[in-house]
């Protein structure tokens, strides 16, 4: 029987979640029929590989999100180990997690992306590093973890800047209207497009976790253009990365002038949630891919390396 151990929790901002994440995997991983060992990410970084150690797994569930679980930190840690773990490794999951790094492969892939700026809290606080509306986030955050839209009127610039408490780089983005839309990428397959709404600003934290903070749409309504576009861009996004296992491609459909509209790539998530609101999950069941099926494929796709 193939053993694993499932990485959950973690230090950053989305600990709540992966714990949420971890504990739906463990359940699906054991109907499955793996044999399984949670293990709760905290500070002790040596009391992690002690119980790696002393639980042997034959692969590794990353089950982990946000900073050192998704940006190529503990990918290093368990290619030094040795062990072959599910979803991207060190290379992709340190790109994907820069906003501007990945952004830049985006745009060298030949991929849509917004206009955007990078700039310093004193920069910001100084003046407008672009047109309003724009939206600013923390380049090395999940999430939405950090996201403020600072539209016409809006005097929260200066107070945004003084209270900046991430990643000294910021993320000045022109903020693009219309319609949030996602996509699952699972290998070399991208599943199907979900619209996302909330009655939230914007699809923040708390519209991602939140019961009853977001309503998904499966098949989005979209003009088939953008959805065969959507497909296509995540996929090559994805392959762009060097992503392997699951991703999920974020985008934004500005149809405001009429169909079929813009659309704009946001980001690559290379640890999307696997909560009961979560996007992929709700993919895969859509084209028949039951959940313990699809961690058991990602088991079975797990290897180390960059």
């Amino acid at each position: 029987m193939t053993r694993v151990a499932v990485l959950h929790g973690g230090v950053s901002a989305e600990r709540e979640v992966s714990l949420n994440t971890g504990k739906q995997v463990v359940s699906a991983l054991h109907q499955a029929g793996f044999e399984v060992t949670p293990i709760d990410v905290g500070q002790d970084l040596g009391a992690v590989i002690a119980a790696l150690q002393a639980a042997k797994p034959d692969v590794v569930f990353n089950a982990l999100h946000g900073r050192f679980g998704e940006d190529g930190c503990i990918q290093g840690v368990l290619d030094w180990l040795g062990l072959p773990y599910t979803h991207s490794g060190l290379r992709a999951s340190a790109i994907a997690m820069d906003k501007a790094a990945a952004k830049a492969a985006f745009a060298a892939a030949g991929l849509p992306v917004a206009p955007s700026r990078i700039v310093s809290p004193e920069e910001l606080e100084a003046e407008d590093p672009l047109p309003r509306p724009y939206v600013v986030k923390p380049v090395n955050e999940g999430s939405s973890v950090g996201v403020e839209i600072l539209r016409e009127g809006d005097n929260r610039r200066g107070e945004i800047a003084r209270a900046w408490r991430y990643d000294r780089r910021i993320m000045a983005e022109a903020y693009i209207p219309g319609r949030e839309l996602t996509v699952a990428v699972m290998g070399d397959r991208p599943l199907e497009v979900t619209e996302i709404a909330t009655g939230n600003v914007f699809y923040d934290y708390e519209a991602k976790y939140a019961d009853g903070g977001s309503r998904h749409t499966l098949p989005a309504p979209v003009h088939p253009e953008i959805r065969a576009q959507a497909m296509e861009v995540a996929l090559r996004a994805h392959q762009a990365l060097g992503c392997r296992g699951v991703s999920r491609a974020d985008f934004r459909y500005d149809d405001t002038a009429g169909e079929p509209g813009r659309l704009y790539i946001l980001e690559v998530n290379t640890q999307p949630g696997m909560t009961r609101t979560s996007l992929v999950p709700e993919q895969a069941a859509h084209v028949g891919i039951a959940f313990p099926e699809l961690c058991a494929w990602m088991v079975r796709e797990a290897r180390g390396g960059a």
